[in-house]
């Protein structure tokens, strides 16, 4: 058996490509119809909404700590009662109000005495009652002079009570030795008040000591 090789012919070749061109625009045509069907139906039954998002969860509290476990209270023992004797409180009565002293009025001053009016006297010259002898040793030695003033404080009897130097004459031998010899020696008339009655008086007066050239 031999096979003959058919060449392909110039119309067959055409007749190919035109079913080729034909099964094209068939596909093509059928494709295009569904999708604009499919399309259009798809379309149909799209509908439009609006999408509107969820609020945020609100935020959750925090929890609560955890409770810390309490230690129970140590445990003591009880207190120990110990009795004792209460001490009598003893509360003193208030006093008695004071009672008001009564304050005698001051005396009434006394009088005042009665005015003099006649002096004390002397019944000599105060220089005489004072002799060379009279000078003291250690003045002498000493070689002191000077004058002594003096006051003397005449009683209701005449004689001197007291004598006080008002005037120091450099020596205390001087000052000294004057107002011994006028207490023991001198004399006096006592002073007169307005009553005619002896009275106490002062008397001042001045003694010069020398020393005489041998």
């Amino acid at each position: 058996m031999s096979y003959v090789d058919q060449g392909m012919t110039p119309g067959r070749v055409w007749s190919i490509v035109a079913v080729a061109i034909l099964h094209a625009l068939l596909g093509y045509a059928f494709v295009t119809g569904l999708a604009y069907k499919f399309v259009k139906g798809v379309q149909e039954d799209l509908k439009t909404f609006d999408v509107q998002e969820p609020p945020p969860p609100e935020e959750e509290p925090p929890p609560p700590p955890p409770e810390q476990e309490t230690a129970p209270p140590p445990v003591t023992a009880p207190p120990t009662l110990v009795r004792t004797n209460p001490t009598p409180t003893f509360i003193a009565p208030p006093p008695p109000p004071a009672a008001p002293v009564f304050v005698p009025p001051a005396p009434p001053a006394p009088p005042p005495p009665p005015r003099t009016v006649e002096p004390a006297r002397a019944r000599a010259n105060l220089a005489s009652y004072v002799s060379n002898d009279d000078y003291p040793a250690s003045a002498l030695r000493a070689e002191d002079e000077g004058t002594t003033g003096f006051r003397l404080t005449v009683g209701p009897d005449g004689r001197v009570t007291n004598c006080t130097v008002t005037s120091s004459s450099g020596s205390t031998a001087l000052d000294t030795a004057t107002c011994r010899i006028m207490r023991s020696r001198a004399r006096f008339t006592p002073a007169r008040d307005s009553n005619g009655a002896a009275t106490t008086d002062s008397v001042s007066a001045r003694i010069t000591w020398r020393i005489q050239d041998q």
